[in-house]
């Protein structure tokens, strides 16, 4: 009988567990606290994030610089003067490129190119052309810009009809003269007007095959020792050169003749992210000193960027921009703009450049 009563203690037990499971399977809240999952929309608020960084769709082929719109206009390439009465200059530093090379006399010009960097007032001034300069020009696919030419390079232009804008034969109104300044270092215009110049004489504008250099990441530590500027020396004392790194903009600040090279109408010193100077054959070719510069040989040069030198070599293929290489393979510059220095490898390379 006991045995009997145990039994049906029990059942009766697991009778009225079956009914408190349901109110006894919850978890008790903590801290009094409902964790009943309300009916409705939930808000939940999440830490505020940053929001991501922009980046632009486009990169410039001759600086590697980010741009919001696709890089669509044919470059221009400018002949500047740079004889001392002609400094100090306008608009150089809108240039994405600019070359220095030996025009005659001892004297340099610099071919600027302009093809992706902001709009510029004024610039120059503007000076005649060479067939070797004619040739850089054309190697970015340029329009020329000149006022005047040399006999061979003249004859070059008409002959081939080259898409040129020369002030003195076919695209005066497109330039204009400086009060302020006496001539011939007084010529000047800017990309508004030359590229309107070049549509009214029926140039192509746009051209979506300009060739590119290859650029480092900006954070990337580079390569070569280090050397923190250069001395170039082309043939005049008056026309000695110098680059000098600034570790704090990353930039390389251009002297003449130990003084800072600057605008004439912001203030500022021209400077640029890679140098390079390159050596070739140069040759006299008349009693003013008009020269031949070989652009296809190949030879000696040294490339300065981020605070270090790199020794190499130049090569320049048909159809193409010039490019420093080493062991045969393209060096990548850093973004930015870049300046070339072309010197004679007479007597050497070495006695025309001073790396500190």
């Amino acid at each position: 009988m006991r045995r009997y009563l145990s039994r049906i203690s029990m059942s009766l037990l697991l009778a009225a567990c079956l009914l408190i499971v349901p109110a006894c399977g919850k978890e008790p809240a903590l801290n009094g606290a409902s964790n009943q999952i309300p009916s409705g929309n939930v808000t939940q608020e999440l830490p505020e994030e940053e929001p991501p960084e922009s980046v632009a769709p486009y990169r410039s082929p001759l600086t590697g610089l980010p741009l919001e719109e696709q890089p669509t206009q044919r470059p221009l390439a400018i002949m500047i003067n740079n004889a001392p009465a002609a400094r100090p200059q306008s608009g150089l530093g809108g240039a994405d490129i600019v070359y220095e090379v030996l025009a005659e006399g001892g004297i340099t010009r610099l071919v600027a190119i302009y093809q992706s960097g902001g709009e510029v007032a004024k610039i120059g001034p503007i000076r005649s052309i060479r067939p070797y300069m004619i040739e850089l020009g054309e190697s970015y696919h340029g329009i020329t810009v000149h006022a005047g030419a040399s006999n061979a390079a003249f004859a070059i232009l008409q002959r081939q009809h080259k898409d040129d804008l020369d002030e003195i034969t076919n695209a005066g109104p497109y330039f204009w003269r400086d009060k302020s300044r006496k001539a011939p270092h007084n010529l000047y215009s800017n990309v508004a007007k030359l590229l309107e110049g070049a549509e009214k004489r029926k140039y192509a504008i746009e051209d979506l095959a300009v060739p590119s250099y290859t650029f480092r990441d900006p954070e990337d530590s580079g390569e070569g020792d280090l050397a923190k500027s250069v001395e170039v020396k082309f043939q005049l004392e008056k026309y000695r050169v110098s680059y000098v790194y600034d570790e704090e903009s990353k930039l390389y600040k251009r002297y003449i003749n130990g003084e800072p090279h600057k605008d004439l109408d912001t203030g500022e010193q021209l400077a640029c992210t890679n140098v390079v100077v390159l050596a070739t054959q140069h040759k006299v070719l008349d009693d003013v000193g008009r020269l031949a510069v070989d652009l296809d040989m190949g030879g000696e040069a040294i490339l300065l960027q981020g605070g270090k030198v790199i020794r190499g070599n130049w090569i320049h293929k048909s159809g193409d921009v010039i490019r420093f290489i080493k062991d045969n393979v393209e060096v990548p510059f850093y973004p930015g703009k870049t300046y070339f220095n072309i010197v004679p490898n007479h007597p050497d390379f070495e006695s025309h450049i001073k790396v500190e």
